[in-house]
C-alpha cells in the first residue's frame, strides 16, 4: 500500500510527479545492458588476486618467480610496483581518504592488516591459469596479535595496526601511538544543567555487528594501459571522476591521462566508491601490453572489501515528566577497520539530530582493528547512532507513559533547530512525517495475538549537495539527448530527465538520457549521499533554462523580434501575436544557426535533510528466539517526489536491508580474525520470504533549496529499522535488545534468562 501525504498546496506539473517506464528498462530485462563483467576486447587477459591468510602479519619477503614461469602467465605485481606515496587526502565527493593508506589497502605493503588483504595480483591468459599462479607466489609472514572488537582495540596493551598513527583529538595529537585516529567531540548548551532539570535519566549501552552492504554485482574493473600511455578503465563504480582521480593519484600520472567508463552498476550502496581493482588491473596491463580484467569471488567481497562498521554506544537521555528533553549524552567508537578514515563523523552528527535537545554532548571515536577498512553505507554510522537513540526514546517514553509518537513529536527536530554539531535546520519534515505516521492505518490498526509488538523509530540523513555536470543538445525531431556522469544506481537517469523535460515543457519520454565516461561530461561527483536527484537534477534544470534561453533567440529569428520579446509557457514560445512550439522551433534549427547544447555546472552546498519514521510489527517465537516481521510502513519527507515509484522502491529497499541488519546480518570472526561466514549461503540476508511487503507513506514538504523541493531519498530509509524493530520485539516480549544482530539464539537467550529471573 503506497500512500502520498502531501503537506503543502501541490503544484501542478506536466512530468514531475508522474510514472514513466524507466529509460534503461529494455536493455535490462534484456540482457543487453553492459555490466563489468561483460566487457569484452581482443587481447583480453584476466586478473587474479592472492590475498593475505593472516588477519594480521609482517611481510616478510615475496617470491613471484616461479609464478611468472608459469606458461599463460602475462605479469605478476606486488606492491613494489607502485610509486611509493606520501600522506594526501584526497576528497571523494563523500567522505575523504588518505592516498597512502588506499594504496596500501590495494596491494599491501609491509604488513598484511586483515584477513583477505591483497598481497599480490597476477594477469593470465585466462582466469583458471591467473588462479592457479597465484598459489605459486610465495611468501613468507611474521604473524602478529589480531583485534577484531572495537573496544578492545582502543586498550592501552592493544595490538597496535600503525605504528605511526597517534590520536588526532580537537587538533591536538597524542604522545603515543594509538589505533584511536580521531576522537571527535561535539557540545551544546550545559550538559550538567540539563540533567538536572530532567525528572528522568535514561543510560543504556549498546552494540552493533559489521554488516556488508549485500550488493549483488562483484567488484570488477578491466584496464587497458594503451601504448601511448593513456589508461582507459571500464569499471562498477558508484563515481567515475572519484574512480578516475583515486587510479591516477596512486599511479602518479595525469588525470588527464585516464578515462572510465561507467558500466551500468549492480548494486552499491556506499561500498563502491573506493577503488580496490582499477589500480592493479591498469598496472597488470602496463606490464603485459594487453588489456586485464580482474572479477572479485564473493568471498573476496566480503573479506576484501568495506562493510560498514560495528561499534560500542553508550547513550544517555534525560527528560522532564511531561515529557520534554532536556540533555542528551553519547559515546560512539566505531571500527574504522585496518586504515583510519571511517564514518564516526556521521555517526556523532546524526545521534541527536532528530530532536530539540538543548544541552548535549556527543564523544566520538573511530578506531582501527584488524578487519577491512570501513566504507559508507547507506547513511554511513546513522543507522547505529538511531539504534541507540531510538531504544532509549522509546525506553523514555514508555517510563513516562506517554505515546512513543506523541513523545517524538514533542521534541521533534523543526526549522531553527540547531544541532549539536553546530548546523541550524531551515525548513524541514520531520514534524509533518511523525504526523503522518500517526495519522496512518497501520498505526491505528488494532495487534492482536500472543507474542506480538509494534515498534516505531526515527530516523535521519544529511542527504549532500556537491558538484554535478550536465549537457543537453536538441535533435531536429524535438527530442533532447542527456548527457551525465551520474552512475544510475536507483533510478536517476529518469528523474533527472523529468526536470529537464518539466523545464523544457516537453514528455519525459522525448528527453533520452545517457551516463557517459570523464572524457564526455563535466566533473560530476559520486553516486552516493542521496544527491543525485537533487543535485544532478538541479544541474538538469540549468541547462535547461539554458535550453530556453537559446530557443528563444531561434523563435525570434524566426519572426524578427527580440529575444526579449518571447515569452514561454510550457513548451510554447509566443511573441507579437506569432506562436511555435518546442518541436516546431527545433525542426527549424538547421536554418538558424544549427543545433542547440545547453549545458550546466552547479555545486549546491548543504544538506537537504531527510528525515523518516517506521512502523513495524512483529511476532516472536519465544522457543526459538526466531522474528517474523508481519506489517512494516516506512514514512519519510522526500520534499518533491520526482518519480514516484522511484522514492518508494528506494524506501522499501533501505527498509528490508534495515530489518536484514537488525535480525540476522553480521560478520562473525573467530579468535584469530578469520570471517566464519564468507559466503550469501552463510552470511545471512532476507529475501522475499523474511520480509512483508512495505508499505510506503510519501511525505512532500519541499525543499527551499531546490526549484522543485527535492530532498534526497535514497538513505533514509536504513536508518530507522533496526531501532523499529527492537522497540517491537520489546513490546511483544518485554525483552530490551541492545545488540546487533538480534538473531534468534541471541533473543531465545535473552527471553530464556529474563523468564527464569521472572521464576
Amino acid at each position: 500500500m503506497d500512500q502520498r501525504a502531501d503537506t503543502a498546496e501541490p503544484q501542478q506539473y506536466k512530468v514531475i510527479g508522474t510514472r514513466p517506464i524507466r529509460p534503461d528498462g529494455a536493455d535490462k530485462v534484456t540482457g543487453r545492458a553492459i555490466y563489468g563483467a561483460d566487457v569484452q576486447m581482443t587481447g583480453l587477459a584476466h586478473g587474479r588476486i592472492l590475498r593475505s591468510p593472516h588477519a594480521h602479519a609482517q611481510i616478510k619477503s615475496i617470491d613471484i618467480s616461479e609464478a611468472e614461469r608459469m606458461p599463460g602467465v602475462l605479469a605478476v605485481v606486488t606492491a613494489a610496483d607502485f610509486p611509493d606515496l606520501e600522506d594526501k587526502i584526497a576528497n571523494l565527493g563523500e567522505g575523504s581518504v588518505n592516498l597512502a593508506h588506499l594504496g596500501a589497502n590495494c596491494l599491501a605493503k609491509g604488513k598484511v592488516l586483515y584477513r583477505g588483504h591483497a598481497v599480490a595480483a597476477v594477469a593470465a591468459v585466462n582466469t583458471h591459469i591467473a588462479e592457479a599462479a597465484t598459489k605459486k607466489i610465495k611468501v613468507e609472514y611474521e604473524p602478529l596479535p589480531s583485534v577484531t572488537w572495537v573496544l578492545d582495540a582502543m586498550k592501552e596493551d592493544a595490538p597496535l595496526l600503525h605504528e605511526t598513527l597517534h590520536t588526532d583529538a580537537m587538533g591536538q595529537k597524542s604522545a603515543k601511538p594509538s589505533n584511536v585516529a580521531v576522537h571527535l567531540h561535539f557540545s551544546q548548551g550545559d550538559i550538567e544543567k540539563g540533567f538536572s532539570q530532567a525528572d528522568l535519566a535514561i543510560e543504556r549501552e549498546f552494540r552493533v555487528a559489521s554488516v556488508h552492504q549485500g550488493y549483488i554485482e562483484p567488484h570488477v574493473a578491466t584496464a587497458h594501459w594503451n601504448s601511448d600511455g593513456h589508461l582507459k578503465i571500464w569499471a562498477s563504480t558508484q563515481g567515475s571522476f572519484t574512480c578516475r582521480q583515486q587510479t591516477a593519484e596512486l599511479l602518479q600520472i595525469p588525470v588527464s591521462k585516464v578515462t572510465v567508463v561507467p558500466c551500468e552498476i549492480g548494486g552499491g550502496f556506499g561500498g563502491k566508491i573506493a577503488v580496490y581493482l582499477e589500480p592493479v588491473a591498469a598496472m597488470l596491463s602496463r606490464k603485459c601490453g594487453r588489456p586485464v580484467k580482474i572479477v572479485m569471488q564473493r568471498n573476496e567481497v566480503f573479506e576484501g572489501t568495506g562493510p560498514t562498521p560495528g561499534g560500542f554506544m553508550r547513550v544517555k537521555l534525560g527528560a522532564t515528566k511531561d515529557g520534554r528533553l532536556t540533555a542528551g549524552q553519547a559515546w560512539l567508537a566505531y571500527d574504522a577497520g585496518a586504515f583510519p578514515g571511517g564514518v564516526i563523523g556521521p555517526g556523532a552528527m546524526c545521534v541527536f539530530s532528530c530532536y530539540e535537545i538543548p544541552n548535549a554532548v556527543v564523544d566520538g571515536f573511530d578506531v582501527c582493528l584488524n578487519k577491512p577498512k570501513t566504507q559508507a553505507y547507506r547513511a554511513p554510522g546513522a543507522t547505529q547512532a538511531a539504534f541507540a537513540c531510538e531504544s532509549v526514546i522509546d525506553e523514555l517514553a514508555e517510563t513516562l507513559r506517554i505515546d512513543p509518537l506523541e513523545f517524538r513529536l514533542k521534541n521533534a527536530a523543526k526549522e531553527g533547530t540547531r544541532r549539536v554539531d553546530g548546523p541550524v535546520y531551515p525548513r524541514i519534515g520531520f514534524v509533518e512525517t511523525l504526523e503522518a505516521a500517526r495519522a496512518s492505518e497501520h498505526w491505528n490498526a488494532p495487534l492482536e495475538g500472543k507474542n506480538r509488538g509494534r515498534g516505531v523509530a526515527a530516523g535521519f540523513w544529511f542527504n549532500i549537495g556537491l558538484k554535478s555536470s550536465v549537457s543537453a543538445h536538441v535533435n531536429p525531431d524535438g527530442t533532447v539527448k542527456l548527457l551525465e556522469g551520474s552512475t544510475d544506481i536507483g533510478g536517476t537517469r529518469a528523474s533527472i530527465a523529468m526536470q529537464l523535460a518539466e523545464v523544457l515543457g516537453i514528455p519525459g519520454e522525448d528527453v533520452h538520457p545517457q551516463v557517459v565516461d570523464t572524457d564526455s561530461v563535466g566533473y560530476t561527483d559520486v553516486t552516493g549521499g542521496s544527491r543525485v536527484t537533487f543535485a544532478t537534477g538541479l544541474a538538469a534544470y540549468e541547462a535547461g533554462l539554458d535550453i530556453r534561453r537559446q530557443m528563444a533567440k531561434r523563435a525570434a529569428m524566426l519572426w524578427d523580434c527580440k529575444p526579449e520579446d518571447v515569452t514561454i509557457e510550457g513548451d510554447v514560445y509566443r511573441a507579437h501575436g506569432k506562436s511555435m512550439k518546442f518541436k516546431q522551433i527545433a525542426a527549424e534549427l538547421h536554418h538558424t544557426g544549427g543545433g542547440i547544447v545547453g549545458r550546466a555546472t552547479v555545486s549546491p552546498e548543504g544538506s537537504t535533510n531527510g528525515f523518516g519514521c517506521h512502523l513495524a510489527d512483529v511476532e516472536v517465537d519465544p522457543e526459538t528466539g526466531k522474528v517474523t516481521v508481519l506489517r512494516y510502513t516506512a514514512i519519510q519527507d522526500a520534499g518533491k517526489a520526482i518519480h514516484p515509484s522511484y522514492v518508494e522502491g528506494q524506501m522499501q529497499g533501505g527498509a528490508v536491508q534495515g530489518i536484514g541488519w537488525a535480525l540476522n546480518e553480521e560478520y562473525f570472526f573467530d579468535s584469530a580474525g578469520v570471517m566464519k561466514n564468507a559466503s550469501f549461503l552463510d552470511y545471512r540476508m532476507p529475501t522475499c520470504l523474511d520480509v512483508p511487503m512495505i508499505d510506503t507513506i510519501i511525505v512532500e514538504v519541499p525543499n527551499p533549496a531546490h526549484p522543485y523541493g527535492v530532498r534526497g531519498v535514497g538513505e533514509t530509509p536504513i536508518v530507522p529499522p533496526p531501532a523499529t524493530i527492537a522497540n517491537a520485539i520489546y513490546h511483544a516480549t518485554g525483552v530490551r535488545m541492545r545488540e546487533l544482530p538480534i538473531s534468534p539464539p541471541r533473543l531465545w537467550k535473552a527471553i530464556s534468562e529474563k523468564q527464569s529471573a521472572g521464576r
